[in-house]
């Protein structure tokens, strides 16, 4: 079962925000007791105070994020990560930061306590093959619904979840920018960029997300 988490706060600036240059999205939230998920994102990049300034300057801000789990829940196998990640300049003063927190393997204390009742139930029903089968074709229906159900619209979508990387930064096209030199500033594969970005045909603005892992 997963469960999505949304997170927004408001960063304000000390300087004028004319154009975010590159921002990227870290954190190291985890489970810290059996009910709690704890810990940062860390959200840094680069801006310019003004449309016609050629250098840019710096910003990385850490936001403490808590949330505590139904005791309903069984927490012993949850993976928590990121989902989605949005930004927005407010007035040239805020950077206003959106992320969707997504706590997968959640499992309801009461489901897994009737899912082990049915499994005794299947193992009584197997000396008679005829009523066995029915059942074993009944739960694989159900199974697949509830697979159906549960599943998250993520911007990683259709990805091996064995290639998922904790980390992901996101890059703005700038006039001098191009695939080998994007390549080059993060030290990854054209094939890892490939995975995540059209390559085709970048053009100034475009957003790209850059995969990276964790260290």
């Amino acid at each position: 079962m997963k469960k999505i988490v949304p997170f927004k706060k408001n960063i304000e600036f000390d300087s004028n925000i004319a154009e975010i240059s590159s921002i990227s999205l870290e954190h190291t939230l985890k489970l810290k007791e059996e009910n709690l998920v704890s810990g940062e994102f860390i959200i840094s990049g680069t801006y310019k105070m003004t449309e016609a300034s050629l250098s840019v300057d710096s910003f990385e801000y850490k936001l403490p994020f808590d949330i505590s789990i139904d005791k309903k829940y069984d927490t012993k196998n949850i993976d928590v990560d990121i989902n989605d990640f949005y930004y927005e300049v407010i007035n040239n003063k805020i950077l206003s930061i959106s992320i969707e927190v997504v706590l997968d393997s959640l499992e309801e204390k009461l489901e897994k306590e009737e899912t082990r009742m049915t499994e005794e139930k299947i193992e009584i029903l197997e000396d008679k093959e005829e009523d066995a089968q029915t059942v074993s074709a009944t739960l694989e229906k159900e199974e697949v619904s509830r697979e159906e159900d549960n599943s998250v619209k993520s911007i990683f979508e259709g990805l091996d979840e064995n290639e998922r990387y904790v980390v992901y930064k996101v890059h703005i096209v700038t006039e001098n920018d191009t695939a080998e030199s994007i390549i080059n500033e993060y030290g990854i594969t054209k094939d890892d960029l490939a995975v995540y970005n059209d390559l085709s045909d970048l053009k100034i603005g475009d957003k790209l997300i850059i995969p990276s892992h964790e260290d």
